[in-house]
């Protein structure tokens, strides 16, 4: 592999190591990584249309129904029915998905990295998400477009910290744990990854910089 390819410039006489070398793509977490979420604001617009209010009351009626839509156990038809029913909701099915969508917001530091990386390594994603997240972030943010593919759990059937849905990821997109950079905000997905040989970064978008410095260690220039 040349130094082009990898998007570093090696200098004359200079032999590049082997850990320069190493990265042949990169795989993304979605949330708190590439985009910020806050899922209160979902429970606000939820509770307008709800006979409960207390965000806690709430989340307990939401999260089995959100786990087993992220785990593809239900599809989008069936989470629909049931937090109408859960929920008591009042309002319309457009305005239910819309709340249910209306969480997230860039991060802009990430997507200015994704941008910089794309056309000198494949980009990937792998996430514990849902069809209607998916289809929203990839219609609201073009950035996306530059992940030549994605491994989500609603699909694989597999969720994070899991190690099934790694496995999936490796043979669906033909990685290899030790030449692929793995981003993710929470530390059990990490420690998995770590267990199975990825190269890992444990994100925090207050602490970006890390992030940059780890990747420097690694040949990349960003």
């Amino acid at each position: 592999m040349s130094a082009r390819s990898v998007g570093i410039a090696a200098p004359p006489n200079t032999q590049l190591s082997t850990t320069q070398l190493s990265l042949k793509a990169f795989l993304f977490d979605i949330g708190n990584v590439l985009l910020r979420f806050d899922f209160s604001i979902a429970l606000r617009s939820l509770a307008a249309h709800s006979d409960a209010q207390d965000p806690i009351e709430l989340l307990a009626r939401i999260e089995p129904l959100r786990f087993m839509l992220e785990d593809g156990q239900i599809d989008r038809a069936a989470f629909v029915r049931g937090l109408i029913d859960v929920l008591r909701f009042s309002g319309s099915e457009a305005q239910l998905i819309a709340a249910w969508e209306d969480i997230f917001e860039a991060n802009q530091p990430v997507l200015d990295l994704v941008a910089s990386l794309h056309g000198r390594w494949p980009l990937y994603l792998l996430s514990n998400t849902s069809d209607i997240h998916v289809d929203y972030i990839f219609g609201r943010y073009p950035i996306f477009g530059c992940f030549a593919g994605g491994v989500y759990s609603h699909r694989a059937r597999a969720s994070k910290p899991g190690p099934a849905i790694f496995r999936i990821a490796c043979e669906q997109l033909g990685i290899e744990p030790e030449s692929t950079f793995f981003i993710d905000d929470l530390l059990p997905n990490i420690e998995t990854a770590r267990g199975l040989g990825f190269v890992t970064h444990h994100y925090h978008h207050e602490r970006h910089g890390e992030l940059l410095a780890a990747l420097a260690e690694h040949g990349v220039a960003v």
